[in-house]
């Protein structure tokens, strides 16, 4: 009898092996991007399934990377090689199926899907142009290509044949603003550098809101933070679900408002309100952002999707040129100002990226998301 016992555990960990082995060529296949919460638990399963419970010494404080990498293996404690092999081979499994069934969710006959974007997606159907955020992963956090993609993508829909263009986001989130993972792999030296060039970049992406030509909608699926919420201002029509949050945490980032927010909120919902905002990071439900003038309307979330996808293909079959030009007259006498007051928001983010503050409030968000 333990002759056999031991023949069946030799035959069921070498299975084992071959099927981790086999995961870890699986997950190279993988089209897009797990994020990095899912990327840290992959590394910590792999590193104890190989290595054992973690041996290395602990990376310094400002080393947020391999200290994200340490803090994660660390946690698994004594877990057994065996059970990280099978965690790590379940995981790249559901992996795997999650984006097999995505891709088998194809878009509608009539409605045409633009190629060439990796983070969003870009359809065209009854004359609307809409972009959808697709990192439903990582909340829809929005990472230095996704701004790209984005800027792109308005570029384009203000040119082409559609009659308005709506931005929403897939999965639960409409989007949870700036990926702070993009500071992730700055090293002291580079970061001057780095708030340079993330300037440059806020200040175009912002620049496309305010000069797109058509109605802009943006139809909020659930919770928005940061530059998602200070962008509303420069959209024409905000339609959110009842489940919808919004929520500007800068200065308990160490950060200071974008998007125009510093000059439009206050002139959309009052100095005060605005200040409860922008100054001390109160979150509006969907209905305060409504009664102060941020969203035009609420939807209950069960009838959400429906109520308003109809009233946008009423609109998209009004005449365009008419709309276009009547949208015009209506923010042209604020273009000028609303550039001037990208530019400084963008100059003063750029200070606030290099600062102390920002620094520790940047270390503590990777402390907090590294513990799995």
């Amino acid at each position: 009898i333990p002759a056999i016992h031991l023949h069946v555990t030799a035959a069921t960990m070498q299975v084992s092996q071959k099927d981790f082995e086999k995961a870890q060529e699986q997950l190279k296949l993988l089209k897009k991007d797990p994020g990095n919460e899912t990327k840290l638990k992959l590394y910590a399963l792999f590193k104890q399934a190989t290595e054992g419970p973690c041996n290395s010494p602990k990376p310094g404080m400002l080393d947020f990377v391999k200290k994200a990498k340490w803090d994660a293996w660390n946690s698994l404690g004594s877990l057994s090689q065996d059970s990280a092999r099978q965690k790590y081979t379940e995981l790249v499994s559901s992996l795997i199926s999650a984006e097999s069934a995505g891709q088998t969710k194809d878009a509608s006959p009539d409605e045409k899907r633009h190629d060439g974007y990796e983070h969003i997606i870009v359809t065209t159907k009854d004359n609307i142009t809409k972009i959808m955020f697709n990192r439903p992963e990582r909340k829809n956090a929005i990472n230095h290509k996704m701004y790209r993609e984005i800027i792109k993508a308005l570029q384009e829909a203000g040119k082409d044949d559609s009659t308005i263009a709506v931005i929403t986001g897939n999965g639960e989130y409409y989007t949870s603003g700036n990926d702070l993972n993009n500071f992730a792999n700055v090293q002291p030296s580079d970061m001057e550098k780095m708030a340079k060039d993330g300037a440059k970049l806020l200040k175009e992406f912002v620049a496309c809101f305010i000069d797109f030509p058509k109605p802009l909608v943006a139809v909020v699926n659930g919770p928005a933070i940061g530059i998602s919420v200070t962008l509303l201002g420069l959209f024409d029509v905000v339609y959110a679900s009842d489940r919808a949050t919004f929520h500007t945490p800068f200065s308990q980032l160490g950060q200071s408002p974008e998007g125009c927010s510093s000059y439009l909120f206050p002139k959309i919902m009052g100095l005060a309100k605005a200040n409860e905002m922008l100054l001390f990071n109160k979150k509006l439900t969907a209905a305060e952002a409504c009664a102060q003038g941020l969203v035009t309307e609420v939807f209950p979330d069960r009838t959400f999707q429906k109520e308003v996808w109809t009233r946008l293909k009423a609109y998209a079959s009004l005449p365009k040129n008419s709309l276009a030009v009547s949208k015009q007259l209506l923010r042209s006498m604020e273009k000028e100002k609303l550039h001037a007051v990208n530019s400084q928001e963008c100059e003063v983010l750029m200070e606030r990226w290099t600062s102390d503050e920002c620094l520790n409030a940047i270390v503590t968000f990777f402390q907090r998301k590294s513990k799995l």
